[in-house]
């Protein structure tokens, strides 16, 4: 079940929120929202749920142990690397001891056959989740839990542990034992989730949809691409990787906005950026933290001169990269970055920011949709394949009618999409109410629009869906 699902929307959704709001008291209400969350996850499997009840203890346990043995550094250290220790060692034992193995196959021939390893879903955020929450306990910037079905809560709490963002503890502590939920927040909820559903349902599935067409899964199927379809494909693959992850932040703040959680923002629209520096930034904000914040600083950052500081940014773009899927694609696409990063930190960047900002914006636009490329092929031949027919090196030609025919049948869908990805509709819709909001007639159309916008968003949202059925999780390996 995905967020993005008729059966979510107006079944699970619709359900568990009708239940919340006839609780009378919080802990009612956070035992409706635990228990909707451990349908949720075990929707895709009961032994899932089994592992993230085992994952979830392990931080409970090793916190308490570090919080009680506060005055014994040596202890609490013991402690943090346990609790932190399993939790990684269970990450990596589902998520990469395939590619392990299989990297060890292709050197030694040992093991003649690789176990069959299925990847539950979402493991990545919700683990990442626990290591910040036992650390935070560690270096004493938040207490223990001492309630296990509250931890629980704040790590398999369905708006956020299938795809993010990654929500830190210390975030949402005092929430998740004292929140009041305002009626204004919870029309902005509203907001904000049905933006999330259409941009999803709408924009993301039919970028999806282009992006197959000229990207197809086979050799001899992209062979008989042009260049330009090739370009095209890419160009759509590059904007439904925004709207669709976005999509599912907005809807987890969405969702959170409702119950009274303020998750952080998680995309700060990304493909405005001046330089790649400034990308990382707005993208993925959660996961960047977290990788700076505990990877990057403990290394020593850049306190310990600049061999060091390269060093630390090598090992950070290289996990980053393996974060987002188990395979050596994924390795390169977070080293492709790092190699921008270097160039940047060692003068470019300076250089960059004399320059008209069109150049910048241009320059980053570029290294992002190529590394798109990197990011979406596996098959290294494949991806060679990608790049000599973008350039009609493959005997492919440039275009043909299929190419046109599509480019002009979806010219306006291309150019609302590429607006999608941009807050231009956002700061125009701000803008004419501050100047002209006091204006009645204005301010009535304002309220109609935020009563009517909603429904007319989800109506939209569900057209699509009827019609569509598309799976996000063939893109991300989380």
């Amino acid at each position: 079940m995905v967020f993005s699902s008729l059966l979510f929307v107006f079944l699970f959704f619709a359900v568990t929120m009708l239940v919340y709001c006839l609780m009378d008291s919080l802990q009612k209400k956070n035992i409706v929202l635990l228990a909707a969350s451990l349908v949720f996850y075990a929707w895709g499997g009961p032994r899932y749920l089994v592992l993230l009840l085992i994952m979830c203890f392990i931080s409970w346990i090793s916190a308490i142990f570090i919080d009680e043995n506060r005055d014994n550094p040596l202890v609490k250290k013991v402690g943090m690397i346990a609790g932190v220790g399993l939790q990684l060692g269970l990450l990596g034992y589902f998520k990469y001891a395939g590619f392990l193995l299989g990297n060890l196959q292709k050197i030694t021939g040992f093991p003649e056959k690789l176990p069959e390893i299925v990847l539950p879903i979402g493991i990545s955020f919700y683990t990442f989740q626990l290591i910040s929450y036992v650390i935070d306990v560690y270096w004493g910037n938040v207490r223990a839990q001492r309630e296990y079905w509250l931890v629980l809560l704040y790590a398999g709490l369905f708006f956020q542990c299938i795809a993010g963002p990654i929500v830190r503890y210390k975030d949402v502590a005092d929430e998740i034992v004292k929140r009041r939920t305002k009626l204004s927040e919870v029309g902005a909820g509203i907001n904000r989730f049905t933006i999330g559903l259409v941009k999803k349902a709408v924009f993301a599935n039919s970028c999806a949809q282009i992006a197959d067409t000229f990207l197809p899964p086979t050799l001899e199927a992209l062979k008989g691409i042009p260049a330009a379809g090739i370009w095209l494909g890419v160009l759509m693959y590059m904007l439904q990787i925004y709207l669709d992850f976005s999509a599912y932040s907005d809807m987890a703040i969405g969702m959170g906005l409702m119950t009274g959680f303020h998750f952080k923002e998680n995309f700060n629209y990304p493909y405005i950026a001046d330089s790649v520096t400034e990308f990382w930034r707005r993208w993925h904000i959660s996961l960047s933290t977290f990788f700076r914040d505990y990877i990057y600083i403990p290394l020593g950052g850049n306190r310990k001169g600049k061999r060091r500081t390269m060093l630390n940014l090598f090992v950070v773009w290289a996990l980053t990269g393996l974060w987002h899927g188990a395979n050596w694609n994924f390795v390169f696409w977070g080293l492709f970055y790092y190699l921008f990063l270097v160039i940047e930190k060692n003068g470019f960047f300076d250089k960059l920011k004399t320059l008209p900002k069109a150049v910048g914006h241009i320059y980053t636009l570029a290294v992002v949709y190529f590394g798109w490329i990197l990011f979406k092929f596996s098959d290294m031949s494949y991806l060679g394949h990608v790049l000599l027919g973008m350039f009609g090196l493959n005997k492919n030609g440039f275009t043909n009618m299929e190419v046109r025919v599509v480019f002009q049948n979806n010219i306006f869908f291309i150019i609302a999409a590429i607006a999608a990805c941009t807050p231009l509709l956002k700061d125009a819709y701000h803008q004419v109410r501050k100047k002209f909001g006091r204006l009645p007639a204005v301010s009535y159309i304002y309220a109609a629009i935020e009563v009517a916008g909603p429904v007319m968003l989800v109506l939209l949202a569900t057209m699509a869906l009827v019609g569509n059925s598309y799976n996000p999780f063939l893109y991300f390996q989380f």
